[in-house]
């Protein structure tokens, strides 16, 4: 059987939930047996999401093999439980950087390099790159609105892609807006039209629609729809702002998404099989007691900044039946200047995530000394730990000076020093320690008690490590390297026994945990917390 392909265009809106759309498809589509891959095009002209803000962009997602993606990689990986790499997102960047070196080294046999057909066949080769998986379908999410200039191109490249596969190996979902007027609470379908009209003039007529909605949407609206954008009634599919985002692909089965796609491309259809979303499902709709977590990060005004936290804190409440209170709270200052440790106060638990730059440091530092000193569940992920071992030398250690290099590069005590191989690195674009790197555990520790394996692999994304000439130094005041990279000069985890919970990474588990597979230390910083949250109600 070839390939078959679902192209996934957005419309009206910026920010519509394509991704999350995309994943529940794959969710949906593995659960029926059926293997999936997933490709998002990105239309900045940046060759990766690495150097971007946060602010711009949300969260950088890493994959297994050191690519800086845009954060709905998170989304799929998560929902679909498979590992991505880098050809599952390109970017504008990466399609014009090929296309030049190919002139440069005059592939082209002296034609003029354009738009059509050079950029659109890369476009094209990108997307056949996954061919090569052995999947049988290829999910690929077009980001971007349809009217933005930036995306052009590839939908100019998927309008031909039918061409060049055949009508019988293509399928167009456009993901939209029904628009609610509160005055009148009238439903508008006229965004819809409109945007449907667009990507009409381009050469794409979309074979599903799915409708986002704050509420249901009318028989008569799906009528309207149907008519004016030639789209089949059944297949005018409400999509209604979900309590969770694991709620969706119920909600998208239920439209018989599924279905329409298995006819569509005449694929065997087996049962479905939830494989423990079903307890998932049921988890989210109950009323459960919540812990709090104070996440304390540079970037809290936006959730996307920090989703794969988010997303990890809750799939291991869930596993005990518990919720996550997530309280954002920002290092760079407090309301009113109130010390940070006031903010705290309440919290069952305290993170630190990772991050760049010396904004803030200080309150995250004063925020890991009050959770160490109060005996408070404490988390530190990748800067976490950096600022984890900054505090603990200056205040048990007595190194009043310690800090890291990044933050001070004339500090006596660089208790975090840049790694020897990025020393001579100049550019900042895709040239960190970045990727999966394997990480050797001390049996003794709490970190081998929650993996319950001796070498485990992690992902990355630092340029500064611990410095291994204070090692003795931490280890003799109480706090221990638990885990290190297999040749012993890399530190990959630390702990302080004489505490409740505390534990800091260089690496970012985030990015491994999964909704029915919650990653170890985040099972164990929530148990944690359920236990200080249990002793203090009594």
């Amino acid at each position: 059987m070839s390939t078959k392909y679902i192209f996934v265009t957005g419309g009206v809106v910026s920010s519509i939930g394509k991704g999350i759309i995309v994943a529940s498809m794959g969710r949906l589509l593995k659960s029926r047996g059926i293997k999936v891959s997933v490709l998002k095009f990105d239309p900045y002209i940046n060759i990766d999401a690495g150097t971007m803000n946060p602010y711009q962009h949300g969260e950088v997602f890493v994959t297994e093999d050191g690519a800086e993606t845009d954060l709905d990689l998170g989304h799929y990986e998560r929902f679909i439980d498979i590992n991505l790499n880098k050809k599952n997102n390109v970017t504008t960047g990466s399609i014009y950087q090929s296309v030049i070196q190919k002139e440069r080294r005059g592939d082209f046999l002296g034609a003029t390099a354009q738009v059509i057909p050079h950029i659109t066949n890369e476009i094209k080769d990108r997307i056949k790159l996954l061919e090569k998986d052995k999947v049988d379908v290829v999910i690929v999410e077009i980001g971007g609105t349809v009217g933005d200039i930036e995306s052009l191109p590839f939908l100019e490249a998927i309008r031909q892609f039918k061409k060049d596969v055949g009508k019988d190996n293509v399928l167009y979902i456009h993901v939209t807006l029904i628009v609610s007027l509160k005055a009148s609470s009238e439903q508008k379908s006229k965004p819809t039209q409109h945007s449907v009209k667009e990507l009409r003039s381009l050469g794409i007529q979309p074979d599903i629609l799915i409708c986002r909605s704050n509420s249901k949407i009318s028989s008569s609206v799906k009528d309207k729809i149907s008519l004016f954008c030639d789209i089949d009634k059944d297949k005018v599919i409400e999509s209604l702002y979900s309590k969770s985002i694991y709620e969706i692909p119920f909600n998208l089965e239920k439209e018989h998404l599924t279905e329409h796609i298995i006819k569509k491309f005449n694929l065997p259809d087996s049962e479905i099989n939830w494989n423990g979303w079903n307890d998932l499902h049921k988890q989210i709709r109950e009323d459960l007691k919540p812990v709090k977590v104070g996440l304390i990060g540079k970037y809290t005004d936006l959730n996307d900044s920090y989703i794969s936290i988010v997303e990890a804190l809750k799939h291991a409440s869930l596993n005990y039946g518990r919720k996550v209170e997530i309280h954002l709270i920002s290092s760079r200052k407090t309301k009113e200047n109130i010390p940070i440790e006031q903010s705290l106060a309440d919290m069952d638990g305290i993170l630190i995530p990772g991050g760049f730059g010396e904004e803030g440091i200080e309150n995250k530092i004063n925020a890991i000394r009050f959770a160490r000193e109060n005996k408070i569940p404490f988390f530190g992920i990748c800067l976490g730990l950096q600022c984890a071992v900054i505090e603990f030398a200056r205040n048990v250690c007595k190194l009043e000076d310690a800090n890291s290099a990044e933050f001070n590069p004339n500090t006596k005590n660089p208790v975090i020093d840049l790694m020897l191989e990025q020393k001579e690195i100049d550019e900042k674009g895709g040239t960190m320690r970045l990727g999966s790197y394997p990480c050797q555990l001390k049996k003794d520790s709490r970190a081998f008690s929650l993996y319950k394996e001796e070498l485990i692999k992690e992902r990355h994304r630092h340029r500064y490590e611990v410095n291994i000439n204070y090692k003795d130094t931490f280890e003799k005041n109480g706090l221990e390297l638990v885990g290190t990279s297999p040749d012993k000069k890399l530190t990959e985890l630390i702990e302080i026994k004489e505490h409740p919970f505390f534990i800091a990474s260089q690496f970012h588990p985030e990015f491994k945990s999964r909704p029915n597979r919650p990653h170890p230390i985040f099972l164990g910083f929530v148990n944690a917390m359920i236990e200080k949250a249990g002793n203090n109600s009594n």
